[in-house]
């Protein structure tokens, strides 16, 4: 597959006649199959059910069916959404052979736009952790550098869309967990805001911070894709009835570019031990910005300090009762089920989740036990609540807060970088929507990203800002060298 084509000019050759979907859906599915062995983005290719939906899709075109956006487009999916008839696993071997009899609502509203689902992506188990490493089924290798780590718990998706295996996927995001792989593949990745996207059918880790998002190549394609999965969603409590505004024409107001927008630059995001590329490709964004006519101010979020201990309280205690529903009894991995049930579950549990799973089962019930439930739960909220004041002080006055994405750029895989997430987590605490996209390279010719917040519901604007950058620049066009091993 061209590695250069986008959404929006695939979907013009398809118009004209000029390309077939199921010939882009071959050229995808070839492109899997060359250079997966390399990256492990994949956990399950749906190759023959991917070409039928091509072909309904170009049947459709010649009956001159009216065709949207993403009709006849190679889309991949993380394997923690569901998929119906189509193995989910969440990266988990407690959930090795899980097959969902029903599509979750982000890959129903896809296969509805007429988006051909090429497959499911790897990540971090249970979508937990910041590098894709903690998968039971192998890291995710990153096309930049396959010694490299993709960033997690996307990073399948976001590998996927760098090497040319998709035009676009679908991720979540918890704590940066898409905004992380887009930065270090040198991609597009957008966390909506909390409530803006359904989770109806999503394995859940921490409901009260993830959240659904597309990878894209440019802003246009991740706006294309965002509007077709937001909304509201009846069978999700969590989804917020509000309009879904028309976010291509939010782009449009972005040939401008810059001019007149509000930008704040928070000082407790540029902290010591940052690599020094990282912190020069970000300052020299936010120049640019201000040269397309951007006024830029200094400002503070003085909590930022408090948001990985706050995160790591709550998102735990939240996924230490989400996941006790995997008992061996219901569905998944059953083991030791001769013995006693106290004994199904232990052995079962035991088998099927891996180590940081566990951990973060054991930390999340310990904070949510009698006694140290208001010393550390509790609390934690309070904190959630000061970090989000601080945004909304900060939004009063402006329209978008610009920010690194990591300290650095992608890490060797087995380095075990930590706090690599120290920039994204707050916007989950806040439930903030938040973009990111290529700003640079460092001395290795690894892509550094660039974050876009905005205020709650606030898509547009940071669509907008965005595509102002890109109209502004060429980082977008930054392609990663063919994967070794490819054939």
């Amino acid at each position: 597959m061209d590695r250069d084509l986008t959404i929006a000019a695939a979907a013009e050759l398809l118009r004209r006649g000029e390309l077939t979907s199921v010939e882009l859906t071959r050229r995808a599915l070839d492109r899997i199959a060359a250079t997966d062995d390399a990256l492990n983005a994949f956990l399950t290719v749906t190759a023959d059910a991917a070409l039928a939906a091509a072909a309904e899709a170009d049947a459709g075109r010649r009956a001159g069916r009216a065709a949207g956006p993403l009709a006849g487009i190679p889309i991949a999916v993380k394997d923690v959404i569901a998929t119906a008839g189509v193995r989910t696993t969440a990266a988990s071997k407690i959930l090795e052979h899980f097959v969902p009899s029903y599509d979750a609502t982000v890959t129903a509203r896809l296969e509805q736009a007429g988006a051909v689902i090429v497959g499911k992506t790897n990540c971090d188990e249970f979508a937990m952790g910041s590098s894709n490493e903690n998968s039971a089924y192998g890291p995710v290798r990153n096309p930049w550098d396959p010694a490299r780590v993709p960033g997690g718990s996307s990073g399948g998706s976001a590998a996927a869309v760098a090497a040319g295996q998709a035009l676009a996927a679908l991720g979540t995001d918890t704590g940066g967990s898409i905004r992380l792989p887009a930065a270090y593949t040198g991609i597009v990745g957008m966390k909506p805001t909390y409530g803006r996207v359904s989770r109806f059918g999503v394995v859940a880790y921490a409901s009260s911070l993830d959240q659904v998002g597309p990878f894209a190549r440019d802003v246009t394609d991740c706006a294309l894709v965002l509007a077709t999965i937001a909304g509201h969603d009846a069978r999700d409590s969590t989804s917020v009835d509000r309009p879904v505004p028309d976010y291509l024409a939010a782009l449009a107001e972005s040939a401008g570019g810059a001019r007149g927008l509000r930008i704040a630059l928070p000082r407790e995001y540029f902290i010591g031990g940052m690599q020094p590329a990282v912190e020069q490709a970000v300052r020299k964004a936010v120049a640019t910005f201000a040269d397309g006519g951007a006024t830029v101010r200094d400002v503070s979020l003085p909590h930022t300090e408090y948001a990985v201990s706050c995160y790591y309280i709550v998102a735990t205690a939240e996924a230490s009762s989400n996941l006790a529903r995997y008992d061996g009894i219901r569905y998944g991995l059953r083991a030791g089920a001769d013995g006693s049930l106290q004994d199904l579950y232990c052995k079962t549990r035991a088998a099927g989740f891996g180590p940081e799973v566990k951990r973060r089962i054991m930390l999340g019930t310990y904070v949510l036990s009698s006694g140290y439930y208001d010393a550390y739960y509790l609390k934690a909220q309070k904190v959630r609540t000061l970090i989000r004041r601080d945004f909304e002080r900060v939004f009063a006055d402006a329209d978008v807060i610009v920010t690194p994405v990591a300290p650095t750029t992608a890490f060797r895989i087995g380095e075990k970088m930590y706090l690599s997430d120290v920039f994204t987590i707050p916007v989950n605490l806040a439930g903030l929507p938040g973009i990111v996209l290529p700003c640079g390279v460092d001395e290795h010719g690894l892509p550094v990203g660039l974050q876009i917040v905005g205020p709650p519901f606030g898509e547009e604007i940071v669509l907008r800002a965005a595509r102002a950058f890109e109209r502004a620049t060429e980082w977008h066009r930054l392609r990663p060298p063919d994967v070794a091993g490819a054939r």
